[in-house]
């Protein structure tokens, strides 16, 4: 530990607490940048103990944390080019708290090494604020009908020998025997909302928001076909004998048994298929593209050719973690995520500027709170107009 292991308890109660100043917070990034071996483990030691004591007052049951899947999916090093910002691995504790007290931990302009995180604490709440996205879902029955869906309830939904079951914010289906004919189900998330499902076939998939995933209630025949619109990552279930398959309009992934992203939103230039594990093959038209994992397919609407790039997985699957995940993004491509998960229209009163951000913010905070994260360096600045975001001069 440090020469004066009380200042870091300090930091810590007061970072968890969200009290914290800008200063106080960076000298607590400067203490875990610098801390050696033995100082990691009592840090870690610190966090475990703010971790637990942040949920028990809460009254909820306590996570395990688990650093390094923290610092694979989120905190990953910057370029050196453009910012040093939370170099070491053992950020990903500082990150851990961070995230459980549903704050921003990062956001920086490239080339500038000044943090443009602040407390959450400290900014005022705006007239009308709004809330995060909740788990929410429509789910669309063969026959017609839809039942809504939300992260309380639980139920049992009998189709033929299907049977659906609800158990809080996720969707399982079980075949209970041979049914004859093979029934369509459409599982839509809203602007702020997201849900998972388990598949048939044991495949999980979550539904980012203002997505569609229509799949039959079993799979039959030599292939298993969904059909999506929107975000969605698949972990799905493993069955050389039946590839799975993907559409998203007339572009196809077809996979073995594999772990990977599709984005695929009409307001967006391209359609991108990340690949985590496993093998996929995207296809449209003559266009076909063979990815390994660690890969990113980017299919652009304009001319219809696919291109392969080295994927920035953190980014891709940062929504599922509860995150927002930037990389050399404009402003408009930031708020169009943002205006997906918060169900706002963003309306702009000038000309948005191209400069390019990286970082993360937490998809807990209130707008407002992510609206202050994007004013923080004194260039943008926003009003909320009922469920509108107004970009002003």
């Amino acid at each position: 530990m440090p020469h004066d292991p009380s200042r870091i308890v300090y930091l810590l109660q007061r970072y968890t607490s969200r009290t914290c100043s800008r200063e106080e917070l960076e000298e607590l990034f400067r203490y875990i940048e610098r801390a050696d071996a033995d100082d990691d483990a009592a840090l870690h030691q610190l966090m475990e103990a703010s971790w637990q004591e942040v949920y028990l007052q809460g009254g909820r049951q306590v996570p395990e944390i688990d650093y390094e899947d923290v610092y694979e999916r989120i905190v990953r090093p910057a370029s050196p080019k453009r910012s040093r910002m939370f170099t070491l691995r053992r950020i990903a504790a500082a990150a851990a708290v961070l995230l459980l007290a549903g704050a921003a931990f990062w956001l920086w302009r490239p080339g500038n090494r000044q943090s443009a995180t602040s407390p959450v604490a400290s900014h005022v709440p705006r007239t009308g604020d709004i809330t995060p996205g909740l788990h929410k879902a429509v789910l669309t029955l063969a026959d017609g009908s839809s039942i809504t869906l939300d992260s309380t309830g639980n139920q049992v939904i009998q189709q033929g020998a299907t049977a659906v079951r609800q158990q809080n914010g996720q969707l399982l289906y079980a075949s209970q025997g041979s049914d004859e004919s093979v029934r369509y189900n459409k599982l839509s998330t809203p602007r702020g909302g997201q849900f998972s499902i388990v598949l048939p076939d044991g495949t999980k998939v979550w539904l980012n928001s203002a997505s569609a995933l229509r799949y039959p209630t079993a799979f039959t025949g030599g292939q298993r076909v969904v059909e999506l619109q929107g975000q969605a990552y698949f972990e799905v279930a493993q069955n050389a004998a039946q590839p799975f398959k993907v559409m998203v309009g007339a572009m196809e992934v077809q996979v073995l048994g594999t772990r990977f992203d599709v984005m695929a939103y009409p307001d967006e230039a391209t359609v991108n298929t990340t690949l985590l594990s496993g093998s996929v093959q995207v296809k449209e038209g003559a266009a076909l593209q063979l990815l390994r994992p660690g890969q990113q397919a980017v299919l652009r609407h304009s001319d219809h050719v696919i291109t392969v790039r080295t994927a920035d997985v953190r980014k891709a699957v940062a929504w599922k973690e509860g995150l927002f995940v930037f990389n050399n993004m404009t402003l408009p491509a930031i708020l169009r995520e943002v205006a997906r998960w918060y169900d706002v229209e963003i309306v702009y009163t000038v000309q948005p500027s191209q400069e390019l951000y990286g970082g993360g913010i937490s998809r807990r905070l209130p707008l407002s709170g992510i609206l202050d994260l994007l004013e923080g360096n004194g260039h943008n600045h926003f009003r909320i107009e009922g469920r509108k975001v107004v970009v002003l001069p």
